[in-house]
């Protein structure tokens, strides 16, 4: 997957109208229905362009729905937490996808280093796995970090699948965090508007047995209160929880 990608925009936007009537009820005289007054009129969703054909296919693979079997790791009683992470990344080396493109291909120098994990530990750019059920299964998934030389971070989940394990999310990016929230991985990235960043939440399809970005959005920054008084150097930034309709509609990278 090159560094330049579009993200589909699949964070849906909720229309919401209320009407309320009171309904008075009492014994003797009082009672009856009162008019709140005129309801606004529902706008509803306006088709541009309804000539233009749609697409059936994408102009390049972003590599969501992509998956590997891991070739010669066995995983006892199904249990992710039994497998060895360094060994697991080596043999993903060999691992073919479910699809010719799509590949969360690492650089040649990531690949020497990884080869060379177990005699020069100190470079192996694994970083410690993290396990959570995400799939739903009640058994716990594997999340694994790879450090890239160049900069950016390979984050891969691995799921336990009858003894052996599948390899169910595989994408790079240059990260401000990666996050566990439930059931979701949320990777957090730089964007290339000023004081904005993206937040992409990825799920589990049960159709598609893969880790989607099923939310993808962009955030404006807003520099943490008990921060703005330190050094620059100090500083950190929070995503607003209001996205930007303006700046969502922005092209990523």
């Amino acid at each position: 997957m090159g560094p330049h990608r579009r993200v589909t925009r699949r964070a849906t936007v909720a229309l919401a109208a209320g009407v309320g009537a009171a309904l008075l009820a009492g014994c003797g005289t009082g009672g009856g229905l009162r008019s709140a007054g005129r309801a606004p009129s529902a706008v509803g969703p306006a088709r541009l362009w309804p000539q233009l054909p749609p697409a059936s296919a994408a102009p390049y693979d972003y590599g969501e729905g992509a998956t590997a079997r891991i070739p010669g790791i066995e995983v006892p009683h199904d249990d992710v937490r039994e497998v060895d992470p360094v060994a697991v990344v080596q043999a993903g080396l060999k691992a073919t996808t479910s699809r010719s493109s799509g590949t969360d291909e690492l650089p040649a120098g990531t690949v020497r280093k990884i080869t060379a994990c177990r005699t020069a530990p100190a470079g192996c750019p694994v970083l410690r796995p993290y396990f959570r059920d995400l799939t739903g299964d009640g058994r716990d998934d594997m999340v694994l970090g790879i450090r890239r030389s160049d900069g950016r971070l390979s984050v891969r989940v691995y799921m336990a699948d009858g003894g052996a394990l599948t390899r169910i999310m595989a994408v790079s990016d240059a990260v401000i965090s990666v996050e566990l929230a439930g059931p979701d991985v949320i990777m957090r990235v730089p964007s290339a508007i000023a004081g904005y960043e993206y937040r992409t939440a990825w799920s589990w399809d049960g159709r598609q047995r893969a880790m989607l970005p099923a939310q993808d959005e962009i955030l404006r920054m807003i520099p943490h209160p008990e921060l703005s008084a330190r050094p620059s150097a100090d500083a950190t930034a929070r995503p607003s929880t209001v996205p930007s309709s303006a700046a969502a509609s922005a092209g990523r990278r």
